[in-house]
């Protein structure tokens, strides 16, 4: 692997396999009471420019079962926050921690801590990506579905960071993936790009459309996330209207196969994207999602700090 996990495409599939292979070893040895304490005297640092339960508490809970240590680190404890390049951060938190996890807004951010950094950086969210949540997500997939193969991927709503990170994970792994929002909320046209660069490669379809009761025709998995993520709070009414018609509920699923599972990241906003049948008649894949963040998060720390060394 790459010395950070900045994004999907850092991963190829063979590495995206082996991320969730030890994932899986992981959670059976958590459920088994089994002991791993790989990271044992690592210290990870936890940056948070965006404040998370999920993120927090399972790569802090993450590290305590691994044997290490988590810190955390928010923008009012942090120079960074009040002027300092991110480049002078990144050196000085480099001769401190094993590693670094940030949740931020802007993607540069994340690319200039990790250019700067002599550890491993791990994008916790960004505007652009989620590639922890997306690997949970492939976890979780296989997980109800045994296999990749075949399968359908249905992701209906704001072309934000999780359908970027989602169509690059799924397409790698040769997942077919079909993409509805608005015209005004579809991803961007870099990830169009990446997109219609992997269909191609790996022969699978990728659909991008602003029908959701065709893009989740024959789906095996539909997922969703809100419509107006954090910083986005202004534009709440304005999307609730745009999205009219992209909710997750009883007709859309008709759509899809009898036998499909329902993903969202969380938190949920009952009612507006998702209702409420539907997250309680799914809640068995969407809370087993939520808890495969703690384990696939784990399996990512392994890889990347394991046999790290920051005096190198």
């Amino acid at each position: 692997m790459n010395k950070d996990l900045l994004k999907m495409d850092d991963l190829t599939k063979e590495e995206i396999l082996d991320i969730l292979n030890l994932a899986d070893q992981l959670k059976y040895e958590h459920k088994h009471n089994i002991e791993h304490p790989h990271l044992k005297g690592k210290t990870l640092g936890m940056i948070f420019q965006k404040s998370s339960t999920r993120t927090r508490v399972s790569f802090e809970v993450g590290m305590y079962q691994l044997g290490g240590n988590a810190l955390f680190l928010s923008s009012r404890d942090l120079q960074i926050g009040r002027g300092e390049p991110v480049e002078d951060t990144a050196r000085v938190l480099s001769r401190y921690l094993d590693g670094i996890m940030i949740r931020t807004y802007d993607q540069a951010e994340v690319e200039v801590l990790a250019k700067h950094s002599s550890i491993p950086i791990i994008n916790g969210l960004t505007d652009d990506e989620h590639p922890c949540q997306v690997l949970a997500d492939l976890m979780t997939i296989r997980e109800f579905k045994t296999s990749f193969d075949g399968l359908k991927l249905c992701f209906i709503g704001d072309g934000n960071n999780m359908a970027n990170s989602l169509l690059v994970g799924a397409l790698k792994l040769g997942i077919k993936v079909s993409i509805a929002s608005p015209n005004e909320y579809t991803i961007n046209e870099a990830y169009v790009t990446k997109g219609n660069e992997l269909s191609e490669l790996n022969n699978v379809e990728f659909i991008l459309t602003n029908d959701p009761k065709e893009a989740a025709k024959d789906a095996d998995v539909i997922i969703t996330d809100v419509w107006a993520s954090m910083g986005q709070e202004a534009e709440t009414e304005k999307r609730i209207k745009a999205f009219k018609g992209y909710q997750i509920n009883k007709d859309l699923m008709s759509y899809a196969k009898d036998d499909a599972i329902v993903l969202h990241c969380l938190p949920a906003h009952r009612d507006e994207e998702i209702t409420s049948e539907i997250l309680e008649s799914h809640s068995s894949e969407i809370f087993e999602e939520a808890e495969n963040r703690l384990h696939a998060q784990k399996a990512v720390l392994v890889k990347l700090l394991k046999n790290t060394n920051k005096f190198n």
